[in-house]
């Protein structure tokens, strides 16, 4: 189907229905529109975005997240409410990427190897992963000291007790259903993840940056919006006609979104996300909504905000905040997820043999 979308969108654009106009460059993470002089966020909706011909602020283009590399979700304590780095944090961080691109491109990487620098460094690399080499660092590192703006401090606000009781049961159903398994790698798709199973990332982390497939795309129409994930090519096409949103008997992996224009910002409500797909590691509940808010910082960077309000999960509603940087030069391709389809076919056949082993030993 999100190949349908992505096709049916380029056929309306080449037959001039849906216009490509854009705002040419690349973006920096601290520009003057990421960071004020103060090293504050920026009010929203500061900068003036260029219109379409129908008179809706143009988005459109290709955006790359590698550059937000680094960030951590929540500020560390001793940043306080500081959304710039100092220059001695702002070094520790330039280090820790100098550093992983000397991992990546280290000589010693052999794909027998492979296990031992996927556990030493936290990054693909196995015997069935691309090599180290392959992956994308950011090139110019940022001085923005989390992706959480709200609260002032920088931190998620606490789990509400029912909330945290629900993720306490959830880790206890994981370590025995692992007991279970006894060593077996899968029973069934079920015992792997959703990223594994080349079904979705998330409405979150599917904006956050990875160590490849950063990019994400905004083709835009008269009364819509269509935002894409390079990584497992996942595409909302978000109505902008004024249309309420769908019921809750209606949830899908990313949720289903409307949206609005209040002013330069388009505004997006999100709601009825499947409990499988986590936001930050936790399911939403009924009443939980994302308040997306999508405009441009300066000519060329998105500034994406997304507001997490769910009073049965989280004691406060708490917002984080990306600036993405343009490349209209970044090459955005079809993430295919081979290695995922193969994968889970293998691991499940793979299984099926170790039962039968297991029943063959217990038989002699």
């Amino acid at each position: 189907m999100k190949r349908i979308v992505l096709g049916t969108l380029a056929a309306l654009a080449s037959a001039g229905i849906v216009t490509t106009i854009g705002v040419s460059g690349q973006g920096r993470v601290d520009s003057p529109g990421v960071i004020t002089a103060e090293g504050g966020v920026p009010a929203l909706g500061h900068y003036k975005v260029p219109k379409m011909p129908w008179g809706e602020p143009n988005l459109q283009g290709t955006y790359n997240a590698n550059d937000l590399q680094g960030i951590p979700m929540q500020r560390p304590d001793t940043a306080g409410t500081r959304y710039r780095l100092n220059d001695e944090e702002f070094k520790r961080r330039v280090a820790q990427r100098d550093q992983n691109v000397a991992n990546d491109n280290s000589f010693d990487f052999t794909l027998e190897r492979g296990e031992e620098f996927e556990a030493r460094f936290g990054t693909v690399g196995g015997a069935v992963s691309p090599p180290p080499h392959w992956l994308e660092r950011s090139r110019s590192v940022s001085r923005v000291s989390s992706y959480v703006i709200d609260p002032p401090d920088g931190r998620i606000p606490a789990l509400t007790p029912a909330a945290q009781a629900a993720t306490e049961q959830r880790q206890q159903a994981q370590a025995g259903r692992r007991l279970q398994l006894n060593g077996v790698e899968a029973d069934w798709t079920t015992d792997r993840s959703n990223y594994d199973r080349c079904i979705s990332t998330g409405v979150l982390n599917s904006v956050t940056p990875k160590i490849y497939n950063s990019g994400s795309r905004i083709v835009q129409g008269p009364g819509w919006l269509a935002f894409s994930n390079e990584m497992i090519h996942e595409t909302r096409v978000i109505p902008t006609d004024g249309r309420r949103n769908l019921g809750p008997a209606i949830k899908t992996w990313m949720g289903t979104s409307v949206g609005h224009w209040e002013g330069d910002v388009l505004v997006v409500e999100t709601r009825n996300i499947k409990p499988e797909s986590l936001v930050n590691g936790q399911p939403l509940s009924g009443e939980g909504v994302l308040i997306e808010r999508f405009t441009l910082a300066d000519a060329n960077t998105l500034d994406y905000r997304m507001t997490i309000n769910d009073p049965k999960v989280y004691a406060a509603p708490w917002t984080v905040r990306l600036p993405i940087p343009r490349e209209e030069g970044y090459g955005f391709y079809e993430y295919a997820c081979h290695e995922g389809n193969y994968a889970m076919r293998n691991l499940l056949s793979g299984s099926r043999a170790e039962d039968k082993s297991r029943a063959d030993a217990k038989a002699r």
